[in-house]
């Protein structure tokens, strides 16, 4: 299942944060994520207790950061925990700051 990246950051995820700010904010960090190539971008989702937002652009202050291509991050979307794992390994997934962190960014797609 093939994710439009853009309508995903732009559109489903800040009405979903919109939608459950409780839920969100139980992640507790804000993440910035830099995906590159054909319909990447960057994006700046705060699920912390004074967000959720989900906004483009890259303002500053994540948590944790995670870089990866395109074409990663629909491996990523469709099965987190495995891909996740082969992707970091693989050097394909950056992730700075605090890294256990980027083990909450899929509870945001599941809200």
């Amino acid at each position: 299942m093939t994710v439009d990246i853009h309508q995903l950051f732009d559109t489903t995820l800040p009405a979903t944060l919109a939608a459950k700010p409780d839920k969100a904010s139980e992640v507790g960090a804000r993440f910035q994520l830099n995906i590159s190539g054909e319909g990447g971008g960057q994006w700046f989702v705060d699920a912390s207790p004074t967000g959720p937002s989900c906004k483009a652009g890259d303002p500053g202050g994540a948590d944790c950061t995670i870089s990866l291509a395109a074409e990663d991050f629909q491996a990523l979307y469709e099965n987190p925990q495995a891909a996740g794992m082969q992707l970091f390994f693989a050097g394909k997934l950056r992730v700075t700051g605090n890294q256990m962190l980027a083990l909450k960014l899929s509870k945001l797609f599941e809200l």
